[in-house]
């Protein structure tokens, strides 16, 4: 699929003379960049590896401050209200409420090989909201309020762990 868009905008580019092409959905025009950009992130991670690890053994983790009381998600290694290194690490229950989802159709670059996915935010019993890709068979069946669970799976094609929502 992503072959053939760029052997179209490749076409229009060669006919037309600028690298301008219409947008599949709306029509509008949009800039093509003839460059390719690829990034590879380097992050260092030594003080919040225990995220992942909890990922690699299918548990999720946050980060509380004990002077402050909140919850970190995405762990952070130091409290951003405080500066105190001494976050606690807390395994998350993985039960939630469901506040708002959105099917993303129209996608970056970057993930136009996965095919329509849910994005959801729901409000954690340790009370705070999380934002991640939702698991979910038939979009219909999703009700805002609803109980949801945090699970940790697969993503394909790419092979690594990662953490997503689903019904309960």
């Amino acid at each position: 699929m992503v072959k053939a868009w760029l052997e179209t905008v490749e076409q229009i580019t060669r006919s037309e003379g600028l690298p301008v092409v219409p947008d599949e959905k709306s029509g509008d025009p949009l800039w093509i960049d003839v460059r390719e950009l690829r990034l590879k992130y380097l992050l260092p991670i030594a003080r919040i590896k225990r995220f992942f690890d909890g990922l690699r053994e299918g548990r999720v983790y946050a980060t509380r401050c004990p002077l402050k009381n909140v919850y970190y998600f995405p762990p952070q290694a130091d409290c951003p209200a405080c500066m105190d290194d001494n976050l606690e690490w807390v395994e998350l229950s993985g039960k939630g409420q469901l506040l708002t989802y959105t099917v993303i159709s129209v996608k970056p670059a970057s993930y136009l090989h996965y095919p329509d996915y849910v994005v959801a935010i729901a409000r954690m019993e340790e009370g705070f909201n999380l934002l991640c890709w939702m698991a979910v068979e038939d979009v219909k069946t999703l009700k805002i309020g609803m109980p949801v669970r945090l699970v940790v799976k697969r993503r394909e094609p790419e092979g690594f762990f990662t953490y997503y929502l689903e019904p309960v």
